[in-house]
């Protein structure tokens, strides 16, 4: 008969621990705590690269500015917001929609927390230059 010996233990420590290969009841873990400013980064990066997918600005373009985002959070969930630039002409409202839910799928999934809302604002519209594109004076 084999038996593995039992780890040795302080005496007093067995009383209220669990064994050692086993995870407390998650209500005695804690909780992580990420702040806004780390979410609002996240919010930013996910941001850029939906908007990279979604829009692709030209090579002959102004790339614009990288994509900016700030974050209100409550309760484990988050409201965001995100200004980008965009390339015109192109479907805004579409292009915006795909954006808002990309970047609120990323959120989540990078966070574990709860999207609520994600507004969209379009900083300024990128046009093509040309010479047969001139301004009205």
């Amino acid at each position: 008969m084999n038996t593995l010996p039992e780890p040795v233990v302080p005496p007093g420590d067995r009383a209220g621990r669990h064994p050692p290969s086993a995870l407390p009841p998650p209500a005695e873990r804690g909780a992580t705590i990420i702040p806004d400013k780390v979410v609002g980064r996240i919010a930013a990066e996910a941001g850029r690269v939906a908007q990279q997918n979604r829009a692709a600005v030209p090579q002959d373009r102004d790339p614009g500015a990288a994509p900016s985002a700030s974050v209100v959070s409550q309760a484990g969930a988050v409201r965001l917001r995100l200004a980008v630039d965009l390339p015109y002409p192109t479907d805004l409202a579409r292009v915006c929609e795909q954006i808002q839910h990309d970047v609120g799928d990323r959120v989540a999934q990078l966070t574990g927390m709860r999207v609520d809302e994600v507004t969209l604002t379009i900083r300024r519209l990128l046009t093509a230059p040309g010479p047969g594109r001139r301004r009205v004076r």
